[in-house]
């Protein structure tokens, strides 16, 4: 049996899933496309493990495969091999902006933040600075336990790209990971009247809204995406996370931990 890094069966959903930075844990919700730039980025939908290694070993160069792969194995916690994957496609792709934040947020999973700082910095032009890896650089931050400066640069982000909600989105769970919960609730509401919105923010103002112990409005929040059960299992989980001592604490070294 899996482990999460709270000692839990990462079989059993959970709203938990979505919260902490860089994308390091997640969970399959809809089956729209997942940007690699948003924290708590969920491998949208498009299939198994398995089809993805079909898939990959079909057309390994093609830079969409290679970053789908790479989120099908960090779902089953395999960090390691998804830097392999997208190092090699970053090598083969190295101007694409996609490849160079998924690379980073892997690095960080699997514990190698210098490394992971340095590749998207290096991506990164200080003329023309591109939101999503400035963003990148802030869900690294958070991880770090720097969230002052991951938020300096959510804000540089989101001078390149006003009201971007996976920007919004980052900004609020690195309020989550020092329980400042009204802002992170007031920006991911923001966050999710946006169009571009998707599942991941709907599911992290759920967690959020139910972090304060309003369990009905976050039951009702996640169903907009999730079969009802699983919504239901979520809030109970996260009841039950609530109840026990020292939640903040571990969810703060769980953001600092290597998978």
């Amino acid at each position: 049996m899996k482990l999460d890094r709270f000692g839990r069966d990462r079989r059993i959903p959970t709203l938990f899933a979505v919260v902490i930075a860089a994308g390091l844990l997640g969970g399959c919700v809809t089956s729209r496309s997942s940007d690699p730039a948003t924290t708590g980025s969920i491998p949208q939908g498009v299939g198994s493990s398995a089809e993805w290694t079909r898939r990959y070993q079909a057309t390994p160069d093609d830079p969409a495969v290679a970053l789908g792969f790479a989120d099908a194995l960090r779902r089953d916690g395999r960090a390691p091999q998804a830097v392999e994957v997208l190092q090699r496609a970053l090598l083969q792709n190295p101007k694409s902006v996609a490849l160079a934040s998924a690379y980073g947020k892997a690095l960080a999973e699997a514990g190698q933040f210098q490394e992971a700082l340095k590749v998207v910095r290096d991506a990164n032009s200080p003329r023309t600075p591109d939101w999503r890896l400035t963003s990148a650089e802030g869900a690294i931050q958070d991880q770090l336990g720097n969230p002052q400066e991951a938020r300096r640069l959510y804000d540089e982000a989101l001078k390149i790209s006003p009201q971007e909600p996976s920007v919004m989105n980052n900004m609020a769970l690195s309020y989550v990971l020092t329980n400042e919960l009204p802002k992170a609730e007031k920006t991911l509401r923001e966050a999710v009247t946006s169009p571009r919105a998707d599942a991941r923010v709907r599911q992290n103002l759920a967690l959020v809204i139910g972090l304060q112990g309003r369990f009905d409005e976050a039951t009702r929040v996640a169903s907009q995406d999730l079969p009802p059960d699983q919504a239901q299992a979520n809030v109970a989980y996260l009841r039950s996370m609530l109840s026990q001592p020292n939640t903040w604490k571990q969810l703060r070294q769980a953001d600092r931990k290597p998978g």
